[in-house]
């Protein structure tokens, strides 16, 4: 099977650092160069992706970000055949509501809509929108919500009691058709277990492709005793340029406007996170910067301060085009990349590394990318 390249939506804003708005909104700075995720910038970063010929961008859910629900729908509108990946916390959605809202933008964006489902790993963050369930009670959770979602899509009426959720007569006007597919990400034992009975395609984040692997063939084998196959995405950012010298030298102008301060600050709050995910990103650098480059080419330089997918590809578009290919190899399909600021990064890959992984079949040339004009200045 060929690999599905999506790219990402900055809604928490965007800059050519590191630090994003997310972590210096709570600091009361913001980083020089920032761009704030208005409508208009992030219709160029959609426009943009639209033209270049990814299959879609995620449009992420968090404190710092814009409504993925409102951007998305505002966004849409704005492109042509790009899909959208919106993330969304099913403990803070009604089940009912959530498969109204997700039928009504299926058809409203002419069936341009996935769903990612961040159940929620750190419980500060779930506190702040009034959820106050433990981590695997929020997985429980989860797995109630999406049995109740997929049934009110494909049955005339549903009746349902569990721990979580009551609903009586429970339905949707329509239908969406297609059906939005789920992306789901996690690492605990409840995390997998909800995967498997659930999901079309399982996200994590960019650890060493042998990791990575090992991760997938737990969920692909609980998937299997569940009578069901999946597809595997992964997350990661990428700095991609002409010679390996460009790019690792961009790495290291963004490891250098980092302060010991920062990093420490980051790297206490992450390894100490609720979500395993999140500790399993912290351990890949230990919060130190003299080992960064923890597989060859991806580096592990983003997660010294962000949360989320902390690592990168880095090298020439060659180099890059060939850490991909590993992954793929390994047994990803789906690819969410990303990288800072993400309108200019989306061409560096999009016109440097993508050719390369047509040529090789990883990907499939989309036709209407032909004569792909440069990117912006």
């Amino acid at each position: 099977m060929t690999a599905r390249i999506f790219w990402f939506l900055p809604t928490s804003g965007d800059s050519r650092s590191i630090v994003g708005a997310s972590h210096a909104s709570s600091h009361h700075t913001r980083p020089d160069g920032y761009r704030p995720p208005s409508l208009r910038y992030l219709s160029e970063v959609a426009q943009a992706a639209d033209r270049l010929g990814f299959e879609g961008v995620l449009t992420p859910t968090g404190t710092w970000c814009e409504d993925a629900w409102l951007a998305s729908a505002a966004l849409l509108s704005q492109t042509e055949r790009l899909k959208f990946l919106v993330a969304f916390r099913p403990g803070l959605t009604p089940p009912t509501l959530a498969a109204q809202q997700a039928a009504t933008l299926q058809r409203f964006s002419g069936g341009r809509v996935l769903l990612n489902v961040v159940t929620g790993g750190d419980d500060s963050e779930q506190r702040r929108f009034g959820d106050w369930a433990n981590h695997d009670r929020r997985y429980a959770r989860t797995d109630e919500f999406l049995t109740i979602v997929r049934r009110i899509w494909t049955e005339e009426s549903v009746d349902f009691e569990g721990e979580f959720y009551r609903v009586a007569d429970a339905r949707v006007s329509e239908a969406p058709d297609p059906l939005p597919e789920f992306y789901f990400g996690g690492s605990s034992a409840p995390a997998l277990g909800v995967a498997a009975r659930h999901v079309q395609t399982y996200l994590t984040w960019g650890e060493p492709p042998q990791d990575a692997a090992a991760k997938i063939e737990r969920v692909r084998a609980l998937a299997h005793a569940e009578g069901r196959t999946l597809r595997f995405g992964i997350r990661l950012h990428t700095i991609s340029r002409d010679t390996s010298e460009e790019a690792w030298a961009v790495a290291n102008r963004l490891l250098a406007a980092l302060s010991p301060e920062q990093i420490a600050r980051a790297h206490r709050l992450h390894a100490s996170s609720d979500s395993e995910g999140q500790r399993r990103m912290a351990a890949l650098h230990g919060g130190r910067t003299d080992s960064l480059e923890i597989h060859p080419n991806l580096w592990a330089g983003v997660g010294l301060v962000r949360g989320g997918a902390g690592t990168a590809l880095v090298g020439s578009h060659e180099e890059v085009a060939n850490l991909v290919a590993e992954y793929h190899d390994a047994g990803f399909d789906e690819f969410v990349l990303s990288g800072y600021p993400h309108l200019e990064e989306a061409y560096h890959f999009a016109e440097g590394v993508r050719p390369i992984l047509d040529r090789r079949g990883v990907t499939s040339p989309d036709p209407s990318t032909a004569g792909l004009v440069g990117a912006p200045a």
